[in-house]
């Protein structure tokens, strides 16, 4: 590696996106000696509280995107549903992009990325494209129930899709998610969820924290554990279609892939998350070097950091439904060994919306994940009152 393609502290990391993966990283970064800017249409954000600057713009104001750029020396991401454009600018101003642009396009449009996976010889969920009632009805055809639609673009956390158990809830599942372009899934008969997290430098070098397992409520991640407990004939398998996906991408950064695991001990990956991923998070606490300071390292040019699990570990998602009786008394999750709070700044808890988390770490995976699913417990028992 040619120093000259090195950023190196205190440079200003660019992230267009402000929540709680900016922040994340924006804390690493910092204390790797960066300055950070974030560029979002939201003001005090999870990212901008830690940030040395905080723009509030909408992404296509493209004016903004390139005054934003100009003050920056490398760009990343930490929401991949930003306009592509954005990415475009940065190239012209002559601002690196990592992951580029092209990884962009591809991971936050799901019939593109799926046609990327399928052309690449990965092993994908059957899938057909639909853009009308016509090729809605060839697809489910083609496909059978029980089926997942999903709307091509702007969906994560199970937000744009619905099942279809019978050919006759196809039109109305259309109708549903707004008549838009959309792609019909097979549905997967899985044994567990699985993701790996990884990353790969400027030099083509390949780092990952392993297999994680990873349990979803309502679609949305509930609890992640590591390492997941699986054939370790699996979990090299993973791996090996973690590095392939990152190297046909010519990914330069952290890349999640999520995949299942079906009753048949096949893998088949499900969907691209082209950033640090929330089932990575637990890499704070449990590994030498988190995935946020591994894309501090990925996007600067850096050698990658030691990925090495210390302890086993669990990590439980804090939902907005918890402040449904008012503030947590934190002091009951913390009271248990070997707990971490990770809270996110936001404002106004709501349903469904992620607030924060908690790590726990043991010396086995199943004390880990009674930890801190113990704690989560002890914060959703409201007491009459919590002094502040």
């Amino acid at each position: 590696m040619k120093r000259s393609t090195v950023i190196y502290p205190p440079a200003v990391i660019g992230v267009f996106g402000s929540g709680q993966l900016g922040r994340m990283l924006a804390l690493a970064a910092r204390a790797m000696g960066y300055r950070i800017h974030t560029y979002s249409p939201d003001h005090d954000s999870p990212t901008g509280q830690i940030a040395d600057r905080e723009v509030c713009a909408p992404y296509e104001d493209l004016d903004a995107v390139r005054k934003f750029v100009r003050q920056v020396d490398v760009i990343t991401f930490e929401f991949e549903n930003v306009a592509a454009a954005v990415a475009q600018v940065a190239a012209e101003e002559g601002v690196p992009v990592r992951p580029g642009g092209h990884v962009l396009h591809t991971t936050q449009q799901r019939l593109r990325e799926k046609q990327f996976l399928r052309s690449a010889g990965l092993p994908v969920t059957p899938f057909a494209a639909v853009h009308s009632e016509e090729e809605l009805q060839e697809a489910v055809a083609q496909i059978g129930t029980p089926a997942i639609l999903k709307t091509a673009a702007f969906g994560y956390d199970g937000k744009g899709q619905m099942r279809i158990d019978a050919p006759e809830q196809a039109l109305s599942a259309w109708n549903t998610i707004g008549r838009q372009a959309a792609i019909l899934e097979g549905f997967v008969d899985f044994a567990c969820e699985l993701s790996v997290v990884a990353a790969r430098g400027m030099d083509g070098a390949f780092a990952h924290w392993g297999v994680i397992e990873n349990v979803h409520r309502n679609h949305i991640l509930d609890l992640s554990v590591a390492p997941a407990q699986i054939d370790p004939r699996l979990a090299c398998e993973a791996i090996e279609l973690a590095r392939a996906v990152l190297e046909k991408l010519d990914v330069v950064g952290v890349l999640c892939v999520e995949m299942f695991l079906d009753r048949r001990e096949r893998l088949l990956i499900n969907e691209l998350a082209p950033r640090p991923h929330n089932s990575g998070h637990l890499t704070i606490e449990a590994s030498i070097t988190s995935q946020f300071e591994q894309q501090a390292r990925a996007i600067c040019g850096l050698p990658l950091g030691a990925t090495d699990l210390l302890r086993p570990a669990a990590m439980a998602n804090l939902l907005g439904d918890l402040w449904s009786n008012g503030e947590p008394d934190w002091s009951t999750a913390l009271a248990i060994p070997g707990v971490k709070l990770h809270l996110y700044g936001k404002k106004e808890p709501r349903a469904g919306r992620k607030m924060g988390h908690l790590t726990a770490l043991a010396g086995t995976i199943e004390a880990a994940r009674t930890k801190v699913l113990q704690a989560r417990a002890a914060l959703a028992e409201k007491p009459d009152s919590v002094q502040r």
